[in-house]
């Protein structure tokens, strides 16, 4: 039991520490706003090559050239949406960790209620047609034909031991 506690802090104390950033000190910017919203835009960029972490979180050296170029673009005077727009012109819609919604991104935006909502009506019809149907326990179902009590019998007989012992 000692242990397990031990584990659960652990993994309590892991889950709590703050997040390690890949931000190196020659990347951050003297302006604490400016560098506040490259960090902000550097959590909606998703790395290259990581692909899962955002440019804000990988240490691979694309993600440092993105970082760097967010905020050479911040230091030009580039809004936040011109910096995207920038960086979505030149990457592509897949260098955005949330993308937008468009016409062509409709079903990656609809796709997860659709199934869910198909998975709770393939249940709702599922537990219908089970309490709808007949329960082994049915009177109904425990009497048997004519034939089969017939055919019951003989198969018993069959196996009866013999009384001679």
């Amino acid at each position: 039991m000692k242990k397990l506690l031990a584990w659960v802090f652990v993994a309590a104390a892991i889950s709590c520490a703050p997040a390690a950033y890949a931000v190196q000190p020659d990347e951050i910017m003297a302006d604490p706003a400016k560098e506040a919203r490259a960090r902000d835009l550097s959590r909606e960029l998703r790395c290259m090559v990581c692909q899962n972490q955002s440019i804000d979180d990988s240490d691979a050296p694309l993600a440092r050239d993105l970082r760097l170029l967010v905020r050479e673009r911040i230091a030009s005077g580039d809004s936040d949406s011109q910096v995207i727009d920038f960086l979505v012109a030149r990457y592509g819609e897949f260098v955005l960790l949330k993308p937008r919604f468009t016409p062509h991104t409709l079903v990656l935006w609809l796709l997860p209620p659709l199934a869910l909502a198909g998975g709770g009506l393939a249940l709702w019809f599922y537990s219908r047609r089970r309490s709808n149907a007949p329960s082994a326990t049915d009177p109904s179902l425990l009497h048997l034909t004519e034939e089969e009590e017939a055919r019951l019998e003989r198969l018993l007989a069959a196996d009866a031991p013999d009384k001679k012992l």
